[in-house]
């Protein structure tokens, strides 16, 4: 059994680390938030210590009589790069929600320290671990010929969304990032790298655009507005993956992968800081060209 402290135990994705740590046989020795929504917290780790103020939880570790080995980081993206290396500096290994960080400067920062401190820092990178996922990714290994895809991702949030900092693009990445990176690592992950990249839409609601990778030439897009499939049917969210004019069925268990993240993380111990920038970097070159244009 391995002991954790979590940062950002009050927000939205916090509950599915709860999740993981609880259904992974490991405990939640302490947390911490500004915000005190602890419904969850409650849930699953009821004992578990609480604290609104960073250096109380620096001092908990510091002085806990149990071995902390994990430090998650739930907070805002822009928070990720701090709390990481809050993690590091208290000889933690770190596991993070995407996305890692914001910068490169900032991932070449947290690389060097990882070493210097001999921690390791991993990214969550959930829909690696989906079955549908996992076996395209095995089919396309043995194609030859490039596979023609078409991603598109709609999920509907309301103005309040952007009031908070996931509508503030310096704080979230925007869209690209705060909604797309998920999908994008996907994409890298199963077809390859990069050849080439083009973008036609990008503002707070929509981005779209074209990669031409390795394996696949794909078309994307995204929206945090709803869609009109037809006249009759208005969707909340619509997900679709479509290689060479087959769907690939992956929205089932969606919401339950980072259970199995978890498990492939403490049981591997491999340090996934530089393949998780892959994505970020993508997204900074295409915010980069969307400016010039």
């Amino acid at each position: 059994m391995k002991n954790f402290v979590l940062i950002g135990i009050s927000g939205y994705v916090a509950k599915k680390h709860l999740f993981a740590i609880k259904n992974s046989n490991n405990n939640l020795i302490a947390a911490y938030d500004v915000n005190k929504n602890l419904d969850n917290l409650k849930k699953y780790f009821p004992n578990c210590n609480f604290f609104t103020k960073l250096k109380d939880l620096r001092q908990h570790i510091k002085n806990s009589k149990k071995k902390i080995h994990y430090l998650t980081v739930c907070s805002p993206n822009y928070l990720h790069f701090r709390h990481i290396k809050f993690g590091i500096m208290n000889n933690l290994d770190v596991i993070c929600e995407k996305p890692i960080v914001l910068k490169k400067y900032q991932l070449e920062v947290l690389n060097s320290l990882s070493k210097k401190k001999n921690k390791k820092i991993f990214s969550i990178l959930q829909l690696r671990h989906h079955p549908s996922l996992l076996k395209l990714k095995k089919n396309i290994i043995y194609k030859k010929k490039i596979s023609k895809v078409n991603l598109i991702y709609y999920t509907e949030r309301d103005e309040k969304y952007f009031k908070t900092w996931k509508g503030n693009d310096r704080k979230s990445g925007g869209i690209l990032l705060n909604i797309g990176v998920h999908f994008f690592d996907l994409l890298l992950w199963i077809f390859g790298d990069i050849i080439d990249f083009k973008i036609s839409i990008l503002n707070s609601y929509r981005a779209k655009g074209t990669l031409q990778l390795k394996k696949a030439n794909v078309k994307w897009d995204l929206s945090v507005k709803s869609i009109k499939l037809n006249k009759k049917k208005k969707l909340k969210v619509f997900r679709s993956i479509k290689v060479d004019g087959n769907e690939v069925k992956f929205s089932k268990t969606f919401d339950d992968l980072h259970l199995l993240n978890y498990k492939f993380i403490l049981k591997n111990r491999k340090n996934n800081l530089q393949e998780s920038f892959k994505p970020i970097k993508l997204i900074n070159d295409l915010k980069n060209l969307h400016n010039a244009i």
